[in-house]
């Protein structure tokens, strides 16, 4: 019995610092020298205040803004994941019939068909800050009828706040719902 338990005791002590001691500090010191932020996160500010993450959604519901993506966990960063509920749920099926009702009812002249799916679905994590470009354009004729825009400077707006696809041209466009409402907002109109 000697002979295997002060190796274990040796590998377990060997394991913690490892593992509990040298790794977290490495992290913590390549996101201090690499990461947005220095590892404290990407603030997105307006007029010189911190209004906001770049990685952590913020609800926007208002009709003159753009409308951010549901959210599972009511954008709450300190709780972040999905509904878990499925297709078949019908307590799932009715929130995003619902959902689908209040979209219809804001936006006139879009049909069910054309509404893109991150605006009736949650994210997984519950947070996401983005939407799809598809998502921001079916939401245009509605901000500029109430902020007295046209069409065509807010779909500028919009494709000058759209991100690539992450991997070359794989992926969705997306839209960083907070710098495009600050944008929206910055216009003199």
């Amino acid at each position: 019995m000697k002979t295997y338990f002060l190796p274990a005791i040796k590998i377990t002590f060997l394991t913690i610092i490892l593992f509990g001691v040298i790794y977290p500090l490495f992290i913590v010191g390549t996101a201090t020298l690499i990461a947005p932020g220095n590892g404290s996160g990407e603030t997105i500010e307006k007029d010189g205040k911190t209004v906001g993450f770049g990685l952590i959604g913020q609800s926007f519901t208002t009709a003159k803004y753009f409308n951010s993506r549901p959210s599972a966990v009511n954008y709450n960063a300190a709780a972040t994941g999905g509904s878990n509920k499925g297709p078949n749920n019908p307590e799932y099926l009715k929130q995003v019939e619902e959902r689908i009702s209040n979209f219809l009812s804001e936006n006139p002249g879009i049909t069910k068909e054309e509404i893109p799916i991150d605006l009736i679905t949650a994210s997984g994590s519950g947070i996401d800050p983005h939407i799809s470009l598809s998502a921001a354009l079916v939401q245009i004729p509605r901000i500029a009828a109430l902020r007295g825009l046209s069409v065509i400077e807010l779909k500028e707006i919009v494709l000058q706040n759209t991100n690539s696809p992450t991997v070359g041209i794989f992926g969705p466009s997306t839209v960083q719902l907070l710098k495009l409402n600050i944008a929206l907002d910055q216009l003199k109109k």
